[in-house]
């Protein structure tokens, strides 16, 4: 695309960056606005787990052997660390690891 039109691609690529931004500022201005009860707090508390599962579970269905090891690394590394960024490191690891072994 930034071959055949290079003004257009960025001139998409800076609209896209301001919905997002738009999108996220309207996001914070809203919940500000709302009043937050026990059961709104127990699913904005519970969303992230949600957002995670559903990005993992499609992955985890077709991804075989290796994509089971690197979830396993990923979760004891979360339950005894419990820093997701060393998690999600160790998870990455594994799997580079299994495609480098052939897996």
């Amino acid at each position: 695309m930034i071959e055949k039109d290079a003004l257009g691609f960025f001139v998409t690529l800076g609209l896209m960056m301001v919905v997002v931004y738009v999108t996220r500022i309207a996001g914070y201005w809203l919940i500000g606005r709302l009043v937050i009860g026990p059961r709104l707090r127990r699913m904005l508390n519970a969303l992230p787990g949600a957002i995670i599962a559903a990005t993992v579970a499609p992955a985890l269905v077709q991804g075989g052997l290796r994509a089971v090891l690197a979830l396993g690394a990923t979760l004891v590394v979360m339950i005894v660390v419990r820093k997701d960024f060393f998690a999600v490191a160790a998870g990455a690891a594994v799997a580079a690891a299994a495609f480098a072994w052939g897996l």
